[in-house]
C-alpha cells in the first residue's frame, strides 16, 4: 500500500523524525476503533428507539438544551478584552 502526504506534510515529518508507517497505522487504528464506536452508538440507539419510540419534539429540545449547557461549562472562559485587562488603578480626583 502507497499513502500520499502532501509536501508541506511530508516536510514535517521529516524535520520531525517521525515515523511515517507507525503514525499511519495508529491513525488507521484510531479511525477503525471511532468508527466500531460510532456505530454500536447507533446500534444502541436504534434499540432504544425501538423500545421507546421516537423522541417528541419537547424531548429533542429538552436534549439540545442539556448539551448546550454541558459544552458551555467545557468551553474555557472568554479572554477580557484589552481595555479591562490592564491594571486599572483608583485615581483620585483633583
Amino acid at each position: 500500500m502507497q499513502i500520499y502526504l502532501p509536501d508541506d506534510l511530508y516536510a514535517e515529518v521529516k524535520s520531525r523524525k517521525l515515523r511515517a508507517s507507525e503514525l499511519f497505522q495508529e491513525a488507521v487504528r484510531a479511525e477503525i476503533r471511532r468508527q466500531k464506536l460510532i456505530d454500536a452508538a447507533n446500534e444502541y440507539l436504534a434499540e432504544l428507539i425501538a423500545e421507546t419510540g421516537e423522541p417528541s419534539p419537547e424531548d429533542l429540545a429538552w436534549a439540545e438544551d442539556f448539551v448546550a449547557g454541558i459544552k458551555a461549562q467545557l468551553r474555557p472562559p472568554a479572554e477580557e478584552p484589552d481595555h479591562q485587562s490592564h491594571d486599572h488603578r483608583s485615581r483620585k480626583a483633583s
